[in-house]
């Protein structure tokens, strides 16, 4: 079980994954770990494509009680089952967004390296709003949320916030004690074993407790 005090998991799918293979690895990963909830974050514009895989993942993320959001497609929410979206464009469609889906539903905003941008989510209803990547890569304008806005927030803003992009075990366990949700995909599914490899990154949050 999860520490108290220590942040959850938010799992990211790979951009383009087997159906044949992939949800028997999603499976095995919720089955060894504790995670708050996965997001379907295919790159595929086929409709077809994005449902069949949110059928299979859905299956497996609610057999382990685990919530189920889409990136970014809000009109599949509810004709898949889903429990909720993620937002890719800061807080420009959130307000939107919970009133297409309701109250119960969740509403996740990315706001990159923008403080601006998540509050202004927060104030417009968001559950939760992520930042990132948190250090500079060869991809993008090269921007990276800085510490500083993960320790910022955690002091002075309650809605729950998630760290992700080119996170790893120094990262990790620099921000554990600033955010509430680490959200992990290639970091987890490069690795042969992706259990395992959760399994080191989850020490890193409390290397103390490890």
């Amino acid at each position: 079980m999860a520490e108290p005090d220590r942040p959850q998991l938010y799992l990211i799918t790979p951009p383009e994954f087997e159906l044949s293979s992939f949800p028997a690895r999603l499976d095995d990963v919720l089955d060894s770990h504790e995670v708050a909830c996965v997001r379907l974050a295919l790159a595929s514009r086929n409709e077809d494509r994005i449902a069949r895989a949110a059928d299979a993942v859905r299956e497996i993320c609610h057999a382990h009680d685990v919530a189920l959001v889409i990136e970014a497609h809000l009109a599949m929410v509810a004709r898949l089952g889903l429990d909720g979206v993620h937002l890719t464009d800061g807080a420009r469609s959130v307000r939107a967004a919970r009133k297409e889906l309701g109250a119960d539903a969740i509403v996740g905003a990315f706001c990159g390296t923008s403080r601006h941008d998540g509050l202004s989510a927060g104030e417009a209803g968001a559950d939760y709003v992520s930042f990132g990547p948190v250090r500079a890569t060869a991809l993008g304008t090269g921007d990276f949320a800085e510490p500083e806005i993960f320790q910022w927030w955690s002091e002075m803003i309650e809605v729950p916030v998630v760290a992700e992009g080119a996170l790893d075990a120094a990262h990790i366990a620099a921000l554990a004690p600033y955010t509430d949700f680490f959200g992990l995909g290639e970091e987890v599914w490069s690795a042969e074993d992706a259990s395992a490899r959760l399994a080191e990154l989850v020490a890193a949050m409390a290397p103390d407790r490890a």
